[in-house]
């Protein structure tokens, strides 16, 4: 990568930054273009929030409806994936003994959710036992969908996976949903900008996913896809203004979801410019550079620890998860930092310990060689 794109971060260049994958990173344009909104909100708070924000929203959405492929006005916008499931969850009608399907690879936040609703709804919350290593797409969905019965209302599945860093089937599941009348929930978080996406033919029943991860935009910059259908049966998890349908030229549901009380929206207007952000540097183009180094790296690392990949190759996007055979995450991931300078998440899943690396714009291969380097010293 050139330094050219390096030097439109923000981040510490001393820092080897390989966990794009929790919080993103923003370029400074998309730092100036919020700072821009942010000023012009300050100068006149009521202008903006009281009489602009509303075509401006639609303004945003319609990019981000255009980069996502759907219409924009079927996406809201949310802080993350995790208002926007909640969202979801707590609007579903379960009964008692219905059941949501998920995997053991649910993100941690939304396994807390789905467990409290269920809870409460008397529902069974089911987590499929996936353990790694998969080895092929037919024996995954042949052993998820041996956890599907009579009884199952909702499947909960993420696209990529937060913790293992896989790119799950989910173009199967939702089909195979479509088919009995279950309910298809995608978490998507780690998609917008990370994997071309395409809701509408996708045709989920309900996608989430985070503009402020791999699309590097503001923290706190989030949608909630809903198929039209079923838009009147989903709940904002506030009610305010506009739950009665304050502005008529919009539908009941962004009337209810848009405005959840008083917040700073301005976040949600720069979407466009971190579109812009992406395709005037190529985005599909570098994710395909970046998988092709994620993939042959994590081919070093598992000869250098004689360990097995605990997916496919065409399983992984632009980051990784390895198993680690160590005692201590916390100890090994603030070596990497302290010694090496290194920022990575290290962390406990299931029985196994693992590191996950991510790249993005600013990322380069001697980044990932120097965390091979500093991962061998380390065992050593």
């Amino acid at each position: 990568m050139t330094s050219k794109l390096t030097s439109q971060f923000l981040l510490d260049p001393k820092l080897t930054y390989l966990n794009h994958g929790s919080f993103g990173a923003c370029p400074k344009s998309v730092i100036e273009n919020l700072g821009k909104w942010q000023m012009r909100m300050e100068k006149d708070p009521v202008q903006l929030l009281d009489a602009d924000i509303s075509p401006l929203l639609a303004n945003s959405r319609n990019a981000l409806g255009n980069f996502v492929g759907c219409e924009g006005d079927d996406l809201v916008y949310y802080p993350n994936p995790t208002h926007a499931v909640n969202a979801v969850a707590r609007s579903l009608k379960l009964k008692l003994d219905d059941e949501v399907l998920s995997t053991n690879h649910i993100y941690g936040a939304l396994d807390f959710t789905w467990k409290q609703v269920c809870k409460d709804t008397k529902a069974k919350f089911i987590k499929a036992e996936l353990p790694p290593p998969i080895k092929s797409k037919d024996e995954f969905l042949n052993k998820f969908f041996s956890y599907v019965s009579a009884r199952t209302r909702v499947i909960f599945i993420s696209h990529i996976t937060s913790m293992t860093a896989m790119i799950f089937p989910v173009e199967e599941i939702i089909q195979f949903a479509r088919e009995r009348d279950i309910l298809a929930i995608i978490d998507g978080a780690h998609v917008p900008g990370h994997l071309p996406l395409n809701i509408t033919a996708l045709d989920p029943d309900i996608y989430t996913g985070a503009c402020h991860k791999w699309m590097c935009a503001p923290k706190g910059t989030s949608f909630l896809y809903v198929k039209k259908s079923l838009q009147n049966d989903i709940m904002p998890p506030v009610i305010s203004w506009g739950w009665e349908m304050e502005l008529p030229d919009k539908s009941p549901f962004l009337n209810k979801h848009e405005w959840q009380g008083t917040r700073d929206m301005t976040p949600f207007l720069v979407v466009p410019e971190a579109i812009k952000f992406l395709n005037d540097n190529n985005w599909q183009e570098r994710g395909k550079l970046n998988r092709a180094l994620v993939v042959s790296k994590r081919n070093q690392f598992l000869e250098l620890l004689n360990s097995r990949p605990i997916c496919p190759d065409d399983w992984l996007g632009q980051m990784a998860t390895i198993e680690l055979p160590i005692d201590d995450p916390l100890q090994f991931k603030q070596s990497l930092l302290e010694k090496y300078n290194i920022q990575i998440p290290v962390f406990t899943w299931g029985n196994i310990t693992v590191l996950r690396y991510s790249m993005h714009f600013y990322n380069k291969e001697e980044d990932l060689n120097r965390l091979i380097g500093a991962v061998k010293e380390l065992l050593d």
